[in-house]
């Protein structure tokens, strides 16, 4: 009788490790194998969560190469902040992302370089202020440079 038992309790252990490794095995591989959709998505969500925060370092840093050569950090982080906490006297505001779009051969502005594939991502931000409630909805561009997501805005005419 003790004998079957141990045999049960070896089954059971046996069974909870397996389940433990498999489990491991698909949140690694949801982890490392997400699409590039998935990840654009991700990368606009948390640029606009450190906006949201206003932590405009933090969202300044996820620029593309192309967009920090339009400003520089300094004039970002005055800027973000004069315009919406100043002026519109905002302390948050909500926004959401609708769908996803793959673009090639996509240009942020007429004479910069053409980037093979970005991720075109329309997000509405709603703003409570001084002046009412609105929305600003913008066109947001991401796409992967040396394994990191980073964002553009479009200044095409």
């Amino acid at each position: 009788m003790k004998r079957n038992d141990n045999k049960v309790l070896q089954l059971i252990i046996l069974l909870l490790v397996v389940a433990v490794v498999v489990a491991l095995f698909i949140t690694l591989f949801t982890f490392l194998f997400k699409s590039s959709k998935e990840q654009a998505k991700e990368t606009v969500e948390t640029f606009y969560a450190y906006e949201q925060n206003g932590a405009f370092s933090e969202s300044w840093d996820m620029f593309h190469p192309l967009m920090k050569d339009k400003f520089s950090k300094e004039h970002y982080l005055q800027d973000r902040a004069h315009v919406f906490l100043n002026h519109f006297e905002v302390t948050t505001f909500d926004f959401y992302l609708e769908d996803i779009e793959k673009l090639t051969n996509w240009e942020m502005e007429e004479g910069t370089e053409i980037i093979s594939e970005v991720y075109k991502v329309p997000v509405a931000q709603v703003y409570k202020g001084k002046y009412g409630n609105f929305t600003i909805y913008q066109n947001v561009f991401t796409t992967e440079i040396d394994g990191e997501w980073t964002i553009l805005w479009s200044y095409q005419k």
